[in-house]
């Protein structure tokens, strides 16, 4: 399976903050796009999830030769800021979500498993959600996007204000559950992305463009990246 954006574009007004979108994402990898604030990457999230009508190009799964449309249940999208029903307590919300839509999850777990899983800390479990620390919300925000098991996920800087512990144990959650999916994590901290993803774009003048890596960790790709957001910046 792979991920189809073709030549998409979008305006607001007289500023292009898309210009000519262009890319293929593979299955079963994690993807850094990074940018400066500002680039576009949560407009590019936006039209993705069809919250924002495109002005022209489109995008879509392909399995072989055959495109498929892409449904709201295809994609997954985690906020920056983590929005979840501050009136209930976690314990209620999962299961809400689990009791509205039992027929379309996979190989259901119990609460508390899901719970587990994303390290929901136990004395949490059962108070409002209002109460609970940005790191818990975003761990309740990205549970509920692994129960849906959408074909795309879009995480628009997710850890950028984590502590820690909370970051590490984020990017464990998302390595397992690349397989089968197409993960495209947006932020604009070079360190996250080179640690978290296989492959790295760059939004880059309204354009994807894709980042030459022959190692990670390696100073002089550091150096490259630096250079091309230092130089969407002057543009």
């Amino acid at each position: 399976m792979e991920f189809v954006i073709s030549h998409l574009a979008k305006s607001y007004g007289k500023h292009q903050v898309l210009k000519d979108v262009d890319y293929v994402f593979e299955e079963g990898k994690i993807y850094g796009l990074i940018g400066r604030n500002g680039a576009g990457k949560t407009t590019l999230f936006n039209c993705l999830n069809s919250d924002t009508e495109i002005d022209s190009g489109k995008f879509f799964f392909r399995n072989g030769d055959k495109e498929e449309t892409v449904g709201a249940e295809d994609i997954g999208y985690v906020l920056s800021a983590p929005t979840v029903p501050d009136f209930l307590t976690g314990r209620e919300f999962l299961k809400f979500f689990m009791d509205i839509h039992s027929d379309k999850i996979k190989d259901p777990k119990s609460v508390e498993e899901y719970m587990d899983y994303v390290m929901i800390p136990e004395d949490a479990r059962d108070r409002l959600m209002k109460d609970y620390s940005h790191g818990t919300k975003n761990k309740m925000q990205m549970l509920i996007n692994i129960i849906a098991g959408p074909r795309l996920m879009l995480l628009d800087e997710p850890l950028t204000s984590l502590d820690v512990v909370v970051a590490e144990e984020m990017k464990d959650i998302l390595r397992n559950q690349k397989d089968g999916r197409i993960v495209i994590f947006s932020t604009h901290l070079l360190d996250i992305a080179l640690d978290l993803c296989e492959e790295i774009v760059l939004l880059n003048h309204g354009k994807l463009e894709v980042v030459d890596k022959q190692d990670l960790d390696n100073d002089n790709f550091k150096t490259k990246i630096i250079e091309a957001l230092k130089d969407a910046e002057i543009s």
